[in-house]
């Protein structure tokens, strides 16, 4: 045990970068480079070219056996996916082409446009934030038809031109990708097809340049709407098609484009969780990190946020100009900060101002969403079990270094977030999470996930137990866990059950995923990640640092209370 934490702990400690945080390094992703590279196309501009060229090889070669592609190298095939880069490849490579269509044809049974339109939208249900992209990419790559726009929804992208307390009226948050690809998508929509009814096309005509106006005041410096390449290829690709690639937002977001490649000619869904994959490595570790404190407080945002509005106090995934504070990574920052050091006068204002913006959050059921406060509808404003799970824990760890006031405040919504999480606990013991999956597993669900992360709440929950018979009963016979049962053992996932269970004196299921998890890491060397995570619409990735960082917190959190234990035994 000693010489395997040892181990991991330095190769976790080796990821560093001189500025003293981590960066990681997230999934290749399909999806991504077929965006990427289409928009590329569009251009018409030979300077892509050799753009163009690697992106298209980098698909061939990781084209899954089926014909189909999935959102990294090691998912499984998915309609949106292979629909994006079947429409991607163009003429070049017809053996792919030919490949990705019958793998459409073998899923949705045809690829006349009316019925693959369907199928595309029905996968994302009332949510078209994405399947209308998707369908707009189709149209433009000429697969849906002599009359392709009429299967492309119409955004109301005029709504756009008004001020942004009328988005909160009429329950549309714009806080993800809604805003952006609702202005450019929208008018490619009516550019090539606009409505006759004078009641929606006037307003649309009026609208067209002030929407754009402030589609260039949301563009971050960078570029790239929320630091991702499909939206922002997106966004690019639908004003080249409405005939508008002359604009500044386009030309800033190929540049986006042309500065995210990866060296293998592929794209990540997003740049970096530099801020996620840094606070997960402190709590991990559970020690103050030299040289880390500063650059985290640095990433709290002081101010109402200037793309989304958002209120001051939270954090983002990443220390890029495109993140968007949320309800997990400023849960993990102000732990983390409890880790670095005594809490000082500048701590604790940052304490106050990341504890207050969790408390505004909160949903009415008690619940914590992602991004908004809202209605319930959509994976953004929708209260999940980790993330409440994990801010009830920054709030109880800040809870007394802060005014009374806020501590009564803090209280109570412990209590409405704990009376939540009651409520969603399933019969057989398991909580399900928002943003983390399994692709073994029925419906997609990472129980173990979303279970652990909740558990670390320890005896604040009447029905603990429940929740750690629960993991107990999905060990896999290796010792390890998967998503759920009789689904295969990964590290990330065996990590996080035997963080949760190492408050368990003597538990054996503990020493087995231990054991699984030495044996997996060749002894805390080597830590081939898994597609667990879920970006927006559900698109899967990888994160390099998840399994070295789960493996060193489950090691670290094992290791202390095993030393605890006898002084426990003793009082």
């Amino acid at each position: 045990m000693n010489s395997f934490l040892a181990n991991a702990r330095a190769a976790l400690l080796a990821e560093r970068t001189p500025g003293g945080f981590w960066v990681g390094e997230l999934s290749p992703s399909a999806l991504s480079t077929a965006t990427a590279i289409f928009t590329f196309r569009l251009t018409q501009n030979l300077e892509y070219e050799g753009l163009i060229r690697a992106g298209a090889a980098w698909l061939v070669q990781t084209q899954n056996a089926d014909g189909g592609w999935g959102d990294t190298p090691v998912s499984f095939s998915n309609l949106s996916t292979t629909c994006l880069g079947w429409a991607a490849m163009g003429h070049d490579h017809p053996l792919s082409s030919a490949r990705a269509e019958a793998w459409i044809v073998a899923n949705v049974g045809t690829l006349e446009p009316a019925p693959l339109a369907k199928a595309i939208a029905d996968r994302y249900g009332k949510d078209r934030t994405f399947s209308v992209p998707i369908l707009t990419m189709l149209a433009l790559a000429g697969k849906l038809g002599p009359d392709p726009w009429k299967h492309v929804p119409q955004l109301p992208f005029e709504l756009a031109a008004l001020p942004f307390w009328f988005f909160r009226i009429v329950q549309l948050p714009v806080v993800s990708y809604a805003l952006p690809a609702l202005i450019a998508i929208g008018q490619v929509k009516h550019r090539h097809r606009p409505t006759w009814n004078p009641l929606f096309r006037i307003p649309r005509w009026f609208a067209k340049s002030r929407t754009l106006r402030k589609l260039r005041e949301i563009q971050p410096g960078t570029g790239g709407y929320l630091e991702a390449t499909p939206l922002t290829s997106f966004v690019a690709m639908s004003l080249i098609g409405a005939g508008r690639g002359d604009l500044k937002v386009v030309q800033e977001g190929l540049r986006f484009l042309v500065a995210s490649v990866r060296p293998d000619g592929s794209w990540p869904i997003d740049t970096n969780l530099t801020t996620w994959v840094t606070t997960l490595a402190v709590n991990a570790l559970s020690d103050d990190v030299a040289g880390v404190r500063e650059w985290l407080l640095n990433q709290q945002y002081r101010a109402v946020h200037p793309f989304t509005r958002a209120a001051p106090g939270g954090w983002a995934w990443t220390d890029l100009p495109g993140g968007v504070p949320d309800a997990d990574d400023t849960p993990s920052a102000l732990l983390a900060l409890r880790h670095l050091g005594e809490p000082d006068d500048i701590a604790v204002s940052a304490a106050v101002a990341g504890v207050t913006w969790l408390l505004n959050l909160q949903n009415r059921d008690g619940g914590i969403p992602t991004f908004c406060k809202g209605w319930t509808g959509l994976p953004f404003d929708r209260s999940s079990n980790d993330l409440t799970a994990h801010t009830i824990r920054a709030w109880l760890a800040w809870r007394d270094c802060l005014p009374a006031k806020l501590q009564t405040q803090i209280d109570r919504a412990v209590q409405r977030g704990i009376a939540y999480l009651l409520k969603m606990q399933r019969p057989d013991g398991a909580w399900a999470p928002l943003w983390f999956g399994n692709q073994h597993a029925e419906e997609i669900e990472n129980l173990t996930y979303g279970t652990s992360r909740v558990l670390r709440l320890g005896k604040l929950l009447p029905t603990f137990d429940r929740g750690i018979q629960w993991l107990l009963q999905n060990q896999n016979s290796d010792g390890g866990w998967g998503g759920r049962t009789d689904t295969p053992s990964s590290i990330e996932e065996t990590a996080l059950a035997v963080d949760s269970l190492a408050e368990i004196p003597h538990c054996e299921a503990t020493g087995r995923g231990v054991e699984f998890l030495r044996i997996a890491t060749r002894n805390g060397t080597h830590f081939p990640p898994s597609p667990i995570g879920f970006y927006f619409a559900n698109l899967w990735y990888f994160e390099t640092l998840y399994p070295m960082i789960f493996t060193v917190a489950a090691l670290v959190r094992v290791n202390q209370l095993s030393q605890d234990q006898p002084r426990m035994n003793d009082s």
